[in-house]
């Protein structure tokens, strides 16, 4: 019987014992070394398997090629194996690690799956980490990994045949699953770069994710080797921006060091989620930072502290300037009327545009301090200690801890946190995360919220019950989790790596990049589509007109008692707006929404908001400011609020606008995130659904308690 040959490559650190190993697995000898460089030149011995299951004899031939920290070229070591991995031909390789030093030396088993081979770990000097305390989840490692980790000891022979029958079974797989995942501003350059591979159709010999990462890791080989073929005068302005954009992001230009800290952070990460050993002192600054806020009885007291404190400053720091904006379109709406009179053109642009888009922007304040305090936490390595310290409580509703990062990512906005969902390697784990996104409330429900939490509970409350708000949110999406993978997405959820970058000093300008693109994106959309929104939301409660009914009002305006005007006045707006088109529509559906509480206007901004949570908002002030010229900002919309909305409904809409469906936009993300229409369907009627519940119990409730 022919004996089929496997090439394998040996790559480690140097000091891991891969000559010992070699001579465990080989029965050859080697001369065994303790310093880098003994090896310098290429070695090769040849050994068999026969594989019991599938009677063939293999023939395993294995380059043991030199110890090298990475693949740089800063050492002959680094180069020649370098070299050898990225020019030679081979079937697989075996990354030798230290058990006892695993993440030193997982650095480079990052750089190793990079290059997008066939590999195996094999987890040397396991019997000395455990003499040392250290006890090594090696499944969950390799779930982590992508790849088979093999727990072996060269001394002992532990783990040798598994090692062997592994390479075996790695070398007869069509392709390696191995993948690692980088920060969410480098995978999104990367997938804009593989997305630009795909619509051309290029013809490579490596998968179009390897080639992209080389390409931004400025490979010189990928770069000669590109740089002849017509797709590079394309590629190279994508090329350009990808790397401004990675380096806004990491504070630095050097690319080499920047993906070495993303290696970091990824060997830390892989380390703290699969060791467990007796507790250390720390050594240095970070880990005693690290000690207190990850620690698991003050770790989540101190996340919770700092939300309560953001949403806080959200409320308080924010009412100074809106008070301002406030004035500013006040000012704006009183002179349109003293210039335009109080025809249609006037009522258009006062009460339509300035009222509606007035009552949006004047939240924008709200809205920048809770980017600020994101974007703060986030760039300097906060928000990643999180994701580790809330994954085994996550991991209790199905979640992983990576979850963390597209959930609050949708306190910001729920389309890129669709987006970020990304980065989750299990296809369940992802569309639980997608299901539950939109109870964490996004941005453009923040004016809706400072609205009636302001009305409501007075300045001095309002920013508790603003967190109380979004911990609610939270907490009915972990238990949608929970629900999710019970019964519908069945199954355990698997483990992988959360980066634990290096703390940072906070970049004023990524700061200010982040804030500024989404606070520009938020004034677009006021400035576009709820302009849009409001000056329709006008006609559609302007319209149809009724003379015949403004000429019974206004015979009786003219011989009413002066005091008894003001009320004829708002009467004969309130028949107006009943007879409307907005009108029909409100109580067309008020039905649905009776049981709620909610009137046929509360029921129309709810509708409205399907389309941008702000529009509710917007919706509310063009309603609200029909035949009061002065109500155009949220000050007064408030007033109006309080006259016009009782306590439990107040509530009930609150309930109701933290639970129901995200915008339009975000549904379409959603759509393509998930390729399934029918999942789009799921999530508007179990959105809807429960925000129906919830929203009806709220109501009673409070109803009989107040």
């Amino acid at each position: 019987m022919v004996k089929e040959k496997i090439k394998v490559v040996l790559v480690g650190q140097p000091n891991v014992g891969k000559s010992s190993l070699i001579n465990a697995i080989a029965h050859a000898k080697l001369h065994v070394g303790n310093f880098a460089g003994v090896t310098v030149d290429v070695s090769e011995v040849k050994t068999t398997f026969c594989d019991a299951q599938g009677c063939a004899e293999y023939e395993i031939d294995i380059i043991d090629l030199p110890g090298t920290y990475s693949l740089n070229d800063y050492s002959m070591e680094e180069k020649v194996t370098k070299d050898y991995l990225l020019k030679e031909k081979y079937d697989l390789i075996v990354n030798v690690v230290d058990a006892t030093h695993l993440q030193r030396n997982l650095l480079l088993t990052a750089e190793l799956l990079e290059l997008g081979k066939k590999m195996v770990v094999a987890l040397n000097m396991i019997d000395e980490a455990r003499q040392e305390g250290i006890q090594i989840d090696h499944q969950q490692l390799s779930t982590i990994l992508g790849v088979p980790v093999v727990p072996v000891s060269a001394k002992t022979k532990e783990g040798i045949e598994e090692l062997k029958k592994t390479i075996v079974e790695v070398y007869k797989k069509p392709e390696t699953e191995a993948k690692i995942v980088y920060s969410d501003f480098i995978e999104e350059e990367i997938d804009r770069l593989v997305k630009f591979f795909e619509e051309k159709h290029y013809q490579s010999d490596i998968p179009y994710r390897h080639l992209a990462i080389r390409l931004l890791k400025e490979d010189t080989e990928i770069y000669k080797k590109m740089h002849d073929e017509p797709i590079w005068i394309e590629l190279l302005p994508l090329l350009r921006e990808a790397l401004d954009h990675i380096y806004l992001h990491a504070g630095k230009k050097d690319i080499r060091e920047i993906f070495a800290d993303e290696h970091f952070a990824f060997a830390k990460g892989a380390k703290m989620e699969v060791i467990s050993t007796q507790t250390m002192r720390a050594k240095n600054l970070t880990q005693k930072i690290d000690n207190l806020l990850i620690n698991k009885y003050l770790g989540i007291p101190i996340f919770l502290f700092f939300m309560w404190g953001l949403f806080q400053l959200t409320f308080t720091l924010g009412s100074i300037p809106m008070d301002w904006i406030q004035a500013g379109f006040d000012w704006m709406a009183a002179e349109t009327h003293a210039l335009l009179g109080e025809g249609e053109l006037a009522s258009v642009i006062a009460d339509g545009v300035i009222g509606g888009v007035g009552a949006v922007v004047s939240f924008l304040p709200n809205i920048i301090i809770l980017f600020f305090g994101i974007a703060l936490l986030e760039t300097t390595g906060y928000m990643a200690r999180v994701s580790f310290l809330l994954d085994g409580f996550f991991h209790k509703f199905g979640l992983h801890g990576k979850s963390f990062v597209p959930l609050v990512t949708g306190f910001g906005c729920t389309v890129p946190a669709y987006m970020a969902a990304r980065t989750l390697k299990s296809r369940t784990d992802r569309l639980i995360t997608l299901f539950i996104l939109g109870f964490f409330s996004c941005s453009a429900r923040i004016p809706v919220y400072v609205l009636f939490a302001g009305a409501f509970f007075g300045a001095e409350h309002a920013g508790n019950i603003l967190f109380l708000i979004y911990i609610t949110g939270a907490l009915f999406g972990l238990m949608a989790a929970k629900f999710l993978r019970v019964f519908v997405f069945k199954g355990e959820d698997d483990p992988f790596v959360m980066e634990m970058p290096k703390y940072r000093w906070p970049s004023l300008k990524l700061i200010y990049h982040v804030v500024a693109g989404q606070s520009m994106d938020y004034l677009r959309k006021a400035g576009t589509f709820i302009l849009a929104a409001s000056v329709l939301i006008w006609f559609a409660s302007n319209y149809p007109k009724n003379p015949e009914l403004e000429k019974q009002f206004q015979a009786k305006i003219e011989k009413a008692a002066p005091e008894q005007k003001a009320a004829l006045q708002g009467k004969l707006q309130e028949e107006l707006l009943a007879q409307s088109y907005l009108g029909k529509i409100g109580k067309a559906t008020q039905p649905f929404f009776a049981p709620l509480g909610f009137d046929w206007k509360l029921s129309v901004a709810l509708e409205a908001g399907l389309a941008a949570k702000e529009v509710v908002v917007s919706t509310l002030g063009v309603l609200y400011s029909l035949g009061d010229n002065a109500a155009t900002g949220a000050k007064a919309l408030q007033e109006q609020l309080r006259k016009h909305v009782t306590l439990p409904v107040a509530l009930a809409f609150i309930v109701f606008v933290m639970l129901y469906v995200p915008c339009f936009a975000a549904m379409a993300v959603f759509k393509q995130e998930t390729g399934s229409w029918l999942y789009l369907f799921y999530l508007f009627v179990g959105t809807t659904g429960v925000a129906w519940i919830f929203s009806f119990l709220t109501y009673n409730l409070v109803k009989l308690m107040v």
